[in-house]
């Protein structure tokens, strides 16, 4: 597993975050254009890596959400994240984060998630929100998600026509995006483009469409759990007087199942690639959710390259800023015989003293 680090150091760290990446994308993306200094004022070290099959990072063909979790925890864990972490999900990358949340919950402090996709086949949805979401998408990319679904084998024809190619193109043409009047400005922007075009070429490092196409079937198929299982609510007790007498006996507190921590979702309300429609699925499956929409905001002008945006996220998710954990100054000497010896003749002379 392939992984990048930044921010402060382990032992200074204040919060830690884990950044699963989203499709087409590497352990290099992370928060794009987020400096080093607010970092460092907030205390925050911050973890991206590889999925598998993407960049650095072997391949594992028996993946699922629930290894993907369990990916994440592992990370944690080489690294040193003794504390929770938050967990970061954008755009297809939440799926990943989803997962953390249904499998890691008690390692987890929250989750931040800026426009989340979820499964656009989700069961859960009603007509209207479907409507909302597949409305949005191009012709091609409703054929995508179908293939997906249906004939993943397919798949790697159109990968290796675009983003295997070889050549390069722009995300919108590769993935058959929409993209509202801002996004289309960003994406056109030479800082975007030279970002872009650097963590692409990492994505595609080992030339395998499999990676990808597990990924994209990932998306579409049944994750093993739902959004429902996250929903916070009272854990219903046993029916039966015996049940209830058992409970006042116990002097037990009420006892809660779902996602305990915060999870905050940012939403571009001009975002044609994951379309409010989907958040707001989302907010009336989980209502406690805290949604923050973003009017005129598109799929990337929130999250990529923008000082002021990455201050208010943290200020939101973290509060006032107070720097790295300061650093632990404490030596610790070793006594050793000798020492024994004079801390002996010292107790004499103060009891000869006394005694005088």
């Amino acid at each position: 597993m392939a992984y990048r680090e930044q921010g402060v150091p382990a032992d200074r760290a204040r919060f830690s975050i884990i950044i699963p990446h989203s499709f087409l994308s590497s352990r290099l993306s992370g928060i794009p254009g987020l400096k080093a200094s607010l970092l460092e004022e907030f205390g925050v070290r911050l973890l991206t890596y590889d999925l598998p099959g993407f960049g650095e990072s072997d391949p594992y063909p028996y993946r699922n959400l629930e290894s993907s979790a369990s990916d994440m925890l592992f990370l944690a864990n080489a690294l040193g994240v003794s504390d929770k972490f938050w967990v970061v999900g954008y755009s297809t990358g939440s799926v990943h984060a989803w997962a953390a949340l249904r499998y890691i919950p008690d390692r987890l402090a929250g989750a931040a998630m800026f426009a989340p996709m979820v499964n656009p086949y989700d069961s859960l949805m009603n007509r209207g929100e479907r409507y909302g979401i597949w409305e949005k998408w191009t012709r091609k990319r409703k054929f995508m998600y179908f293939l997906a679904r249906r004939f993943p084998k397919f798949l790697s024809y159109f990968y290796r026509q675009s983003f295997l190619s070889g050549k390069h193109g722009q995300i919108d043409q590769w993935l058959a995006l929409t993209l509202g009047r801002r996004d289309r400005a960003l994406i056109e922007d030479p800082i975007y483009e030279e970002f872009w075009q650097r963590d692409v070429e990492e994505s595609i490092r080992q030339g395998n469409a499999k990676p990808f196409v597990e990924e994209a079937v990932l998306q579409v198929s049944n994750w093993g759990f739902s959004l429902a299982d996250l929903k916070l609510q009272k854990k219903q007790r046993g029916k039966g007087i015996l049940n209830l007498i058992k409970f006042f006996l116990s002097g037990s507190e009420e006892e809660y199942t779902g996602f305990l921590g915060p999870i905050h979702i940012w939403q571009g309300m001009d975002d044609k690639v994951v379309p409010p429609s989907m958040t707001d699925f989302v907010h009336r499956v989980l209502p406690s959710a805290a949604v923050h929409k973003l009017p005129y905001e598109g799929h990337f002008t929130y999250l990529y390259f923008c000082d002021e945006c990455h201050r208010q996220i943290f200020t939101t998710l973290f509060g006032t800023p107070q720097g790295p954990l300061p650093v632990n100054n404490t030596i610790e000497v070793e006594q050793t015989p000798l020492d024994d010896i004079q801390v002996q003749e010292d107790a004499s002379t103060q009891d000869d003293f006394k005694t005088d």
